[in-house]
């Protein structure tokens, strides 16, 4: 494996993501935990938890991905982001002068095999991408044992991390803020084109990938730029990709009014013009959030909240009204068998 950084006479560029941090000795990069120790950047965060539990793999939101079961789930601190608007502030925009490692491998190890229904363990809560030799180490070992690894991230990283990341990451969802470069430049310190060359780089290798984009009123609800983004996917992505419609809570610096439940639903009209799997997020109702085969139209799963029942459907995954294969990445949990 490459190094993920270059040596110059008076700093380190850190490679893992596009900002290319140029890092002097003592000193860490925008994400805040990744330190230029002399010879070499240090991760401070290995092993560093900062949530940790057992959620409904819907709540990722993975939809597609063993539907019904439970994933493992971690996280730590930091981010490569600097969105106003983060639902996860408290985790992703801290940083401290000094982290304390206390979670070893094994434990992990032993809880996901042990926990009952767990599929494997997601890396998510705060951003993945810069905790890369941790989520690396950890899931190799979890993907011994059999289990499936999954990644959410705002996809904001260079194309070689991302090649490795791909060979021990079985499940995606991206966060695509917006579908306009000026959103990105104003409010998450960062830019669309590298987010968007993740998702294209993903799609081809064959990976699982969902893609959730958070509604914050008067900056990413204009029905045009909705129509651009869902046609932009149908086209490189594949038109079955699922897409999550987020509602927005202020928080952390933006003070911008919730989501509205009518804006999430025309936003999800205009999407299914192009896209077959589109849901509503973060909302009490339950409207936007069942499974359609893609085939013939029948509901094949009913979601509310986080509580998933599968219908119509059979042990490999398949329609039973038409044989339209549903979910490539299936089986019955343990409450349906």
């Amino acid at each position: 494996m490459r190094p993920l950084f270059l040596k110059y006479d008076k700093y380190l560029e850190c490679r893992l993501c596009p900002h290319l941090c140029k890092i002097r000795e003592g000193k860490t990069g925008i994400c805040g935990v990744r330190k230029n120790s002399g010879e070499r950047i240090d991760l401070l965060t290995y092993g560093v938890i900062s949530g940790y539990s057992l959620d409904p793999i819907e709540k990722k939101p993975l939809y597609h991905f063993f539907p019904g079961h439970k994933i493992l789930s971690v996280g730590s601190y930091g981010c490569n982001m600097r969105c106003d608007f983060c639902q996860n502030w408290h985790i992703s925009q801290k940083t401290m002068d000094k982290f304390m490692a206390n979670t070893s491998t094994d434990m992990i190890l032993e809880d996901a095999v042990t926990s009952y229904g767990n599929i494997g363990l997601a890396f998510t809560y705060n951003e993945p991408v810069i905790w890369f030799e941790y989520m690396r180490d950890v899931a190799v070992a979890i993907k011994e044992k059999g289990m499936a690894t999954a990644m959410i991230s705002n996809g904001f990283v260079n194309s070689y991390p991302l090649s490795e990341i791909i060979t021990f990451i079985d499940a995606f969802n991206i966060d695509l803020k917006a579908f306009n470069p000026d959103f990105y430049k104003r409010f998450t310190g960062a830019d669309i084109e590298p987010v968007k060359e993740t998702l294209k780089t993903i799609a081809v290798s064959g990976k699982h990938l969902e893609i959730t984009t958070l509604i914050i009123p008067g900056r990413n609800d204009d029905q045009a730029e909705m129509e651009e983004e869902a046609k932009w996917i149908a086209g490189e992505l594949g038109d079955e990709t699922p897409l999550h419609l987020s509602r927005y809570y202020p928080t952390y610096k933006s003070k911008n009014p919730p989501t509205t439940q009518s804006t999430l639903q025309i936003l999800s009209d205009t999407a299914r013009k192009h896209l077959k799997n589109v849901y509503l997020g973060n909302t009490s109702s339950s409207t936007g959030q069942q499974t359609f085969c893609t085939g013939c139209g029948s509901v094949i799963t009913h979601r509310s909240g986080y509580s998933t029942r599968l219908i119509n459907i059979d042990n490999e995954g398949k329609c039973t009204k038409c044989g339209t294969l549903a979910y490539r990445y299936f089986i019955f949990p343990l409450t349906d068998r």
